[in-house]
């Protein structure tokens, strides 16, 4: 399936994008605070959810929440990242998959649950979808979702990642109508800061 799907632009990114990995690494062997997004996360849910961290990258998020006590699948199509996250985080399960492959047969083929508590899908992961795959991509996540279920997303709206698209927040609220959602809050930051320019962070629910 995965190879009739439109390439992201993470992946028409190429050489580009390398130095994410290694830049998280570092910050986390510098003791820096790198899961403030999963620290909004663990609040939203229940101890023990059911967690997909969507677009996962090197794991941090994913097994940040699964040290908190929560059932993670880490999904990631990138095979650098998929191995540092294993290397890493070697007790986190990661699907090597992106968004529009997590279909139910392929989560119960690779041993993991078919629908979430929450899904996650922080760090511009949005911004890097295929071009004109947003709402496609936001119907899936929502189609993944448990009854009272929600999304966690966030991304730059200024100054984000050179290989990333611009995504205006009224343009990301209609494809989260059209994808059969709901905005539910809205924030400037994972810290739940006033809605600003620069960044934004969304709850959703189904609508």
């Amino acid at each position: 399936m995965t190879d009739t799907l439109p390439p992201t632009r993470w992946a028409l990114g190429g050489p580009r994008n390398t130095g994410y990995g290694e830049r998280f690494a570092d910050l986390i062997a510098q003791g820096e605070d790198v899961v403030g997004e999963g620290r909004l996360a663990d609040a939203m849910a229940a101890r023990g959810a059911r967690i997909l961290d969507a677009g996962s990258g090197m794991g941090r998020i994913g097994a940040y929440l699964q040290a908190c006590g929560h059932q993670v699948t880490a999904a990631e199509p990138d095979p650098d990242l998929v191995a540092q996250s294993r290397r890493t985080f070697p007790d986190l399960p990661v699907v090597p998959l992106e968004i529009l492959a997590l279909t139910p047969a392929a989560l119960a083929d690779a041993g993991v649950a078919t629908e979430y508590d929450l899904v996650v899908c922080v760090g511009n992961v949005l911004t890097f979808v295929a071009e004109d795959t947003e709402v496609a991509v936001l119907s899936r996540l929502g189609s993944l979702l448990a009854p009272g279920g929600r999304i966690l997303a966030g991304f730059h709206l200024q100054d984000g990642p050179a290989t990333a698209r611009r995504y205006p927040p009224d343009e990301f609220a209609a494809d989260v109508a059209a994808a059969g959602l709901r905005v539910e809050q809205r924030f400037g930051g994972y810290d739940l800061r006033p809605v600003d320019d620069r960044y934004a962070v969304w709850v959703l629910g189904r609508g």
